[in-house]
């Protein structure tokens, strides 16, 4: 996906396929959108669609007890040279009444440059009145909260939390099936087409919450970085030679390798950037070296 924010580490880093010279800020990596798929990339099911899987196969893939018309999670990469609007996501209870769906995710810092920032929440303090007024008057960072962020960390982005992601920055993004984002301040630029990009203010307004202050990134739970009621993320360093398979022998994962090496039964081995669908009951990976991973599945 191109963004004025982008850049071309998704090809020197993932060797992504970049079709032009211009800014690639997204590579969505897992995805069920009416006009973005995810394609099964060998063996059998080679060609077959994410939606098709989920729809016709979803007992047998990915385990019994899953609803949803659509596959419920869309995972990415984000390359992040420019910083990134400021924006929040809207909560399920007001989602519908704006037009949008409601969008829950986490980060996992896969790169950062020195001095490379977040802006999580409002600096403690900050008040929606001011707040409105330094949307007026283009002061908005100003009011956001800012951390460094630590290469192999992480945080959970829920939704109604005001955030942006700055420059210098690569991460895995895991998030609820949504592509709903109101940006109420984008740093007084212009986007690709020369023109100021949209702005979604009072939308925004209605979806902040002002008691979010101030926040930190987030401390594991042994393996686990984050858990909600739409994912879970287990980040897992792994000897050479350890077998992986889903933590639920009747549930999938997904995995992706962040450093080192995996080999599938097949023979394939598989590179940091890559995504595997581990199916319900379906053999297990070797980690071909010291091997870090993030493994995603879905709670009960």
């Amino acid at each position: 996906m191109t963004r004025v924010w982008g850049g071309r580490t998704l090809h020197e880093v993932y060797g992504r396929e970049l079709p032009d010279s211009q800014p690639y800020g997204e590579s969505w990596e897992v995805t069920d959108r009416p006009n973005e798929q995810s394609l099964i990339s060998e063996g059998p099911l080679a060609g077959t669609t994410l939606h098709d899987l989920w729809t016709q196969q979803r007992e047998e893939i990915f385990g019994p007890g899953l609803r949803g018309e659509r596959f419920p999670l869309l995972i990415k990469i984000l390359d992040a040279r420019d910083d990134l609007s400021i924006q929040v996501h809207p909560p399920a209870k007001i989602a519908p009444t704006l037009g949008g769906e409601p969008k829950s995710e986490m980060w996992y810092i896969a790169d950062a440059a020195p001095g490379a920032k977040l802006y999580i929440g409002l600096s403690a303090g900050v008040t929606k009145e001011q707040f409105e007024a330094a949307i007026a008057d283009g002061t908005v960072d100003q009011l956001v909260h800012a951390v460094e962020p630590e290469v192999g960390q992480s945080i959970f982005i829920p939704s109604g939390r005001l955030h942006a992601i700055g420059a210098g920055l690569l991460i895995y993004e895991i998030q609820q099936n949504s592509d709903t984002t109101f940006r109420v301040f984008d740093w007084n630029r212009v986007g690709l087409d020369g023109t100021p990009r949209d702005l979604h203010v009072s939308e925004s307004m209605a979806c902040i919450d002002f008691s979010d202050c101030e926040p930190g990134m987030d401390e594991p739970d042994g393996h686990t970085l984050a858990i909600c009621e739409y994912f879970a993320v287990d980040q897992l360093d792994l000897p050479e030679g350890t077998a992986l398979g889903n933590p639920d022998d009747d549930r999938f994962s997904i995995v992706t390798v962040v450093d080192g090496e995996l080999r599938g039964s097949n023979g394939r081995t598989f590179v940091p950037g890559d995504f595997i669908l581990l199916p319900r009951g379906g053999d297990q990976l070797e980690s071909l070296t010291p091997t870090a991973v993030l493994q995603i599945t879905i709670p009960e």
